[in-house]
């Protein structure tokens, strides 16, 4: 059993482990980076991860010069144009990056609705396919592309400045817009002809477990590795929980925090409109994905709107009381839940209250949040089910801090068991043996 470096890379910050198969024997302390966020604009800036990066293998204390290899995941889609240095020429623009909905509506006009969703597997959302990205710049900031020598995704980046490889796995390929995700079959000269990408710039597809390149001198002793380390493509963070959830088809794993992940593994992939199917990133497996944009989030925004004078405990009981009184407690108030916008809209939708009177209180309020959150996390299982995949009912829970996880169930129709996974991204890679190309 290899020893791994684990690399974690999410949308805020970046934690590393020392893994043998599931167990995590060694862990650094997360580190922190932030995203700037300008009206419709989400984006970090690419050194900002590179340095949260080093200073969390820093916390390993030298345990990750001993590793057998390296194993990472990252946060998807987060784009990134890179010159012939490797140095970043734009931010990594991430899924929440709204910029590009008209950009998006084009590329849907030209491709057509349809034709799109069954090569790409989704429909060009903007940010979070971030084929969109890369047409907003090519229009609004060509100059910034003048130099580039390679486009791609977070993984890309790393590995570009760690092993001087260009490459990406299939699970972030599938998100780029121009990847072939339900063949995976390479790139697809119509979707680059689409946004006037050059094929050249994209880096090339291998598979996550696959050795793709090793620790150059350079990269050695900026990050305290060692030089020679085989490092593998790496993998989107929530396909690595999936891999400790188990990927049988129709496995199913919820990850429920300040959003709420519900994906499904299958090995006939089924697109739908309302969904993201992608590539699991090892072997012929993909994933069909419903996301939740604001769930914690959008819980602990009504508190600090409404509910100031509870401490942290009292609120979380009072959410639960008001779930347990279920649709009466709103009193006919509800709520439209996209606080941070829908994953699967071109338009990108805000979260709304209706049936407001100068009668309702803030207790109604929080209600018609809670209902619709649990309504929508509900009517994700006929949308998978749609797939034609047959739903295993052992489903594989992560998150769920103060038993938020529990509440979003309550209308799951069906028989259900449910098992936790703690550490799942980390001990997922752990999942991961190494292989050559």
């Amino acid at each position: 059993m290899p020893t791994l470096l684990g690399l974690d890379i999410g949308s805020s910050s970046v934690i590393a482990g020392i893994l043998r198969g599931k167990k995590v024997i060694a862990t650094a302390p997360r580190m922190f980076f932030r995203s700037r966020c300008e009206g419709s604009r989400v984006e970090v800036d690419a050194e900002n991860v590179l340095s949260a990066v080093k200073r969390t293998i820093a916390g390993l204390a030298g345990k990750a010069e001993k590793v057998d290899a390296i194993a990472l995941a990252v946060m998807c889609p987060a784009w990134v144009a890179m010159d012939r240095e490797g140095w970043a020429l734009t931010p990594l623009v991430t899924h929440q990056d709204r910029r590009s909905v008209a950009i998006a509506e084009d590329i849907e006009a030209r491709i057509g609705k349809k034709r799109h969703l069954n090569m790409v597997g989704c429909r060009p959302f903007p940010g979070g396919i971030s084929s969109t990205t890369w047409a907003w710049y090519l229009k609004h900031e060509p100059q910034r592309l003048r130099k580039a020598d390679l486009v791609g995704h977070l993984n890309t980046f790393m590995h570009r400045r760690i092993t001087g490889a260009r490459v990406i796995d299939p699970s972030n390929a599938s998100f780029t817009g121009l990847y072939k995700t339900l063949t995976l079959d390479d790139w697809s000269d119509e979707l680059c002809d689409a946004i006037g990408a050059k094929r050249s710039l994209l880096p090339r597809v291998v598979e996550a477990d696959c050795i793709a390149g090793h620790v150059n001198a350079t990269a050695a002793k900026q990050f305290g590795l060692r030089e020679g380390t085989p490092m593998m493509t790496g993998i989107i963070d929530g396909s690595a929980g999936m891999l400790l959830a188990g990927t049988a088809s129709g496995q199913l794993f919820n990850v429920c925090g300040s959003t709420d992940v519900l994906a499904l593994c299958t090995d006939n992939p089924r697109p739908h409109e309302r969904l993201l199917t992608r590539a699991l990133g090892i072997g012929k497996k993909w994933l069909a994905v419903s996301t939740l944009a604001a769930v914690a989030s959008a819980l602990y925004w009504a508190r600090e709107q409404f509910f100031r004078d509870f401490t942290t405990e009292q609120f979380i009981l009072e959410m639960f009381r008001l779930a347990k009184l279920g649709k009466k407690a709103s009193a006919g108030v509800t709520f439209d839940p996209y606080m941070a916008g829908e994953r699967t809209s071109i338009a990108q939708r805000q979260g709304t209250y209706h049936h407001l009177t100068l009668a309702t209180t803030r207790e109604q309020m929080l209600s018609a949040i809670i209902e619709s959150l649990i309504t929508a996390s509900a009517e994700r299982l006929p949308l998978l089910q749609a797939t034609g995949t047959k739903l295993l009912q052992n489903v594989a829970v992560s998150g769920g801090g103060d038993r938020l996880d529990k509440m979003m169930r309550r209308d799951w129709q069906g028989k259900w068991n449910f098992r936790a996974v703690t550490d799942a991204t980390m001990r997922g890679l752990g999942t991961i043996i190494p292989r050559n190309v």
